[in-house]
């Protein structure tokens, strides 16, 4: 599964330097970080309405709108997808209420 997302991964990283008028990609980093997250806004939020409605098709499809825009905000940061499975990783197993409660306190 990690393969998808490592071959993704060095596709986005590619693509920081690839022309917007050719690469969409390109265009959205050249837009900047707050395109980068009003795309996820909006591919939540069709996610969201997908799941309502109960469409498989819908939820799987709008789902990967979702992911591969997260994978886009995070090559803008230069956060490998790797380091998001570690930190699932580093949760499997531990209660999420646990979880919460180790969080330090504001």
């Amino acid at each position: 599964m990690s393969d998808v997302l490592s071959r993704l991964a060095e596709l986005l990283e590619q693509r920081k330097s690839a022309d917007p008028t050719t690469s969409y990609v390109a265009k959205l980093y050249t837009k900047g970080l707050d395109s980068i997250l009003k795309k996820i806004g909006e591919e939540a939020t069709e996610t969201v309405i997908a799941a309502k409605d109960g469409q498989r098709e819908a939820i799987v499809y709008e789902t990967a709108d979702l992911w591969f825009h997260t994978l886009v905000m995070l090559a803008h940061h230069n956060i490998q997808p790797q380091e998001i499975l570690d930190e699932l990783a580093r949760r499997e197993g531990l209660s999420g209420i646990d979880e919460k409660n180790a969080r330090p306190k504001d």
